[in-house]
């Protein structure tokens, strides 16, 4: 079997400042650098095969945002466009491509992102060397925490606050696995890819940063001597950093925001190092692999859209022209719950008219017995566990934000008990499922071309 091949870049992709910032219903320009936006890229490959990973500092590079890129990419470079995994960190304080504010700046920006895309690619093939793979899992607890709650009067809320007397439970259960992926090279530094799925929402303001992505790099390769890393986001859609009951210590670092969420720049420090320690447990101690092969494929489903009912559309107006005449006050909600019926009647609007469904593109690549399933949006917990529980896969890795980014993908029941995600999507129930099984069954064609390669390689 061919030798095996690992290579490892990063470029520097910070906006400028007056930058709009993505991630609320509310208009953010970027004021100050708190840390650098980074791409990092790893490429893979054996024989023929090659494989690029890509993970971007920003919070989602929709559909046409991230086609022409890969098709750049594929140009530049010769690898397939089935074989360029691009995935987002989905950073709250990264830079917005598609919103009405500084168009020309977003319009400039996407044109340097585009190329330093191109350019990291083109870095990580050069720096190819021979190597080895192993892989491990490890645990993270107390980091992340489900943010979709049942109350006590049979409604669901998403980000209730802390200390809520009228919580009655929480809607999921928190994936606190950390999957590594090793990479120990020749006369080269280690790639060392880490996976964890938790919203980088945590910093909040004016600002550009990576969040708890960048110190999860960033401490460990101050740890580790010789060592490059890169971070993958898993199943994040009903997960983030509020731990709605804190106990001692657990508030430290965090101040009250608009939206009755707690964040601080301290506390994504804490995460990073958290997750950081966690891959720290496996590091020296992964199972290695002995010639794997590398594999890649995509497919395209389609689903329906969420469209609204007409009596619906009256309210959504009125919401969607209070809040963007800047008269959030007049809307009888406030905090999470002002997010959520803004965010509804976003939508609604958005799908007046259509488009009667979506395209999805789901991706699969695989380097031995690891596999990664790229979800174009956001999976909720659950979704994630069916993707991690494969058959045939010794780490199976749902990565979010990956190949597009079309919304949230909220489960069956979650249409049912409603909140923020579900209440906001932009499909009609039953894509989650629709999703984990298209990402299944890619995993399965990937599974059985792997056996093959191992197969006529002996």
């Amino acid at each position: 079997m061919s030798q095996l091949c690992a290579g490892f870049a990063r470029v520097n992709i910070t906006p400028p400042m007056g930058m709009p910032i993505a991630g609320y219903y509310q208009v953010r320009l970027a004021e100050k650098v708190l840390d650098e936006l980074e791409a990092n890229a790893v490429a893979v490959a054996a024989g023929e095969e090659k494989l690029l990973l890509i993970s971007v500092d920003i919070l989602e590079l929709l559909s046409p945002y991230s086609d022409p890129i890969r098709e750049r990419i594929a140009r530049r470079t010769g690898v397939q466009e089935d074989h360029i995994f691009l995935a987002c960190t989905h950073t709250h304080t990264g830079p917005k491509l598609n919103g009405d504010e500084a168009p020309e700046l977003q319009k400039q920006y996407f044109d340097f992102l585009a190329s330093r895309l191109e350019d990291v690619c083109v870095f990580a093939l050069q720096d190819l060397r021979p190597a080895r793979m192993g892989y491990g899992t490890a645990h993270a607890p107390n980091v992340a925490f489900i943010r979709r709650f049942r109350m006590k009067d049979g409604s669901t809320r998403t980000n209730p606050g802390i200390n809520n007397p009228d919580i009655a439970e929480p809607i999921g259960e928190v994936n606190d696995a950390v999957g590594v992926v090793r990479f120990e090279r020749e006369g080269a530094d280690d790639i060392l890819l880490t996976h964890f799925g938790c919203h980088p929402d945590t910093v909040g303001g004016c600002v550009i940063s990576a969040d708890w992505p960048g110190f999860v790099r960033r401490t460990l390769e101050k740890t580790l001597d010789h060592v490059k890393c890169v971070l993958f986001n898993g199943a994040q859609g009903d997960v983030n950093h509020v731990n709605t009951a804190p106990g001692d210590g657990d508030l430290n670092d965090l101040t009250l925001d608009f939206d009755d969420v707690m964040r601080g720049y301290g506390h994504a420090r804490y995460m990073g190092r958290a997750v950081a320690g966690a891959a720290l447990q496996v590091y020296d101690k992964v199972n290695w692999v002995e010639n794997p092969s590398v594999c890649a494929a995509q497919r395209v489903i389609r689903w329906p859209s969420n469209r609204p009912k007409p009596e619906e559309l009256p309210l959504a107006r009125l919401y969607d022209g209070l809040h963007r005449a800047g008269r959030d006050s007049e809307i009888p909600y406030q905090g999470m719950m002002l997010t959520t019926v803004v965010a509804e009647a976003d939508r609604m609007l958005r799908l007046e008219h259509g488009p009667e469904d979506f395209a999805l593109r789901l991706s699969a690549a695989a380097v031995g017995p690891v596999a990664f399933a790229g979800i174009p949006g956001e999976p909720f917990t659950e979704t994630g566990r069916a993707i991690a529980g494969a058959a045939g896969w010794g780490l199976a890795l749902p990565c979010c934000c990956v190949n597009g980014y079309e919304n949230y993908f909220p489960l069956m029941k979650d249409y049912l008990d409603g909140g923020y995600e579900a209440r906001s999507s932009l499909f009609r129930a039953g894509v989650a499922e629709a999703v984990a099984d298209g990402c299944l069954s890619l995993l399965k064609t990937l599974r059985e071309q792997e056996a093959r390669n191992h197969a006529q390689a002996l």
